[in-house]
């Protein structure tokens, strides 16, 4: 009895102990709740490794208000998909997601099933559609995570027979045809035929039919694809069904009668794709969402005639102040951008100079009153990635997606 009472008096302490602790747990879970509200409402940040002095600035309310200015230029009664592909063009899709469902996009637009199941980890539970080709050993996760994804061949009709057969749901399609970028899709002078096939597979659920508009911002070349697009949509039966042509270009420059949807990537992030010359259409007001800043690190003179950074690409005329910063072509700054590109520096402009580094680059701070610490902007809604597009001859959907390297992002409104 002695025994048995002592193991009920050790089963009473550890109950105690263990409710002791689960109270305690709740208690510092509502404090850091009242904190994360009261304080840090208007700023977050991702889990990244901010052990440096350097850092992407996500702006959630200028986000807003591109998509309501793109909600707002579009018919009511037409969907639009949120295209938040390769981690939202770097701007951290899973951040910005719940902004632009609630911000009049009814859709998210992804790469890759994996980008969708990031997405319902985090608990998002939008209607969700894959834009790229999808493996077929990977339909059945697909149907699984209740994610969208492309046919247009028989190999992936047979794939979602076997997910229905093992999963015993209907995978959620939309027919991708090819009028004319020749990436993925049915050619359009077979697609007749392929969707009626698809609509006869009592196995399969389809959603939707859509094309992706190659060079939009050519008239000629894209009325080629919208005749051969309206010639499907005109021998089949669309009842019911999301019919989406218009990318981003597309969106603000054409209307098509056949479509009910459209997609919208770049403009979203506060940036501006190419127009068609007569640049007929709607130009919303857009607000570049991404910044880049990094703090001074190290300052010192580099007398006349010195060189800077690898190469000595630089050298000072008279004695220079040189500031260093923690960012680097590591960081998807291009290294192409050495000694072309500017800072802002306590409302000054500064020349970056030397090549830059894998880790680091140097600005010429001569006359600007600064100290370690300070803050160099080199993007922000005044200093646009567009230039450094120019300068490097290519497209600004490329220099947002290198920023997400290893840079933490922190989101602000």
């Amino acid at each position: 009895m002695k025994t048995a009472r002592s193991a009920d008096k050790n089963l009473s302490s550890h109950r105690l102990i263990v409710l002791t602790t689960k109270y305690l747990i709740q208690f510092a879970l509502n404090i850091y709740g009242w904190y994360n509200h009261c304080v840090m409402r208007n700023i977050r940040q991702t889990n990244a490794n901010i052990h440096r002095d350097s850092w992407v600035e996500i702006n959630i309310g200028n986000l807003a208000h591109n998509a309501k200015e793109i909600r707002k230029n579009v018919p009511s009664d037409t969907k639009l998909l949120a295209v938040v592909k390769a981690d939202s063009y770097g701007h951290g899709s899973i951040m910005l997601a719940p902004t632009l469902l609630a911000s009049g996009f009814d859709m998210l637009g992804v790469a890759s099933i994996d980008e969708g199941v990031d997405l319902r980890n985090a608990k998002i539970n939008a209607e969700i559609l894959v834009l790229g080709a999808v493996p077929v050993w990977a339909v059945e996760t697909a149907i699984e995570e209740d994610i969208a994804i492309p046919i247009f061949s028989d190999a992936h009709i047979e794939a979602c027979k076997r997910g229905f057969e093992r999963t015993g749901r209907k995978p959620k399609v939309h027919v991708k045809i090819d009028t004319g970028m020749n990436r993925i899709g049915v050619s359009y002078d077979k697609a007749v035929e392929f969707i009626k096939k698809v609509q006869n597979c009592d196995f399969i659920d389809l959603k939707g039919i859509f094309t992706h508009l190659a060079a939009a911002e050519e008239r000629d070349e894209t009325q080629i694809q919208i005749d051969r697009w309206n010639d499907v949509m005109n021998n089949i039966n669309t009842d019911g069904l999301l019919l989406h042509i218009q990318n981003t270009v597309g969106t603000m420059c054409y209307d098509i009668p056949k479509s009910n949807m459209r997609r919208v990537g770049i403009a979203l992030y506060g940036l501006y794709p190419d127009f068609p010359p007569d640049n007929k259409g709607f130009r919303p007001d857009l607000k570049q969402v991404i910044s880049l800043k990094g703090r001074i690190v190290h300052i010192h003179e580099a007398k006349d005639h010195e060189g800077v950074s690898y190469g000595h690409t630089y050298r000072a005329n008279g004695t220079r102040t040189i500031a260093t910063i923690p960012i680097g072509y590591a960081d998807g700054v291009s290294r192409g951008l050495s000694n072309k590109i500017c800072g802002v520096l306590n409302g000054q402009k500064v020349p970056q100079v030397g090549n830059i580094t894998m880790d680091q680059m140097m600005f010429d701070i001569t006359g600007v009153k600064a100290e370690l610490g300070d803050v160099i902007t080199l993007l922000d809604e005044k200093n646009s990635i567009d230039e450094w597009a120019r300068i490097l001859n290519t497209i600004n959907y490329e220099l947002t997606c290198r920023l997400k390297v290893r840079l933490p992002r922190v989101y602000t409104r």
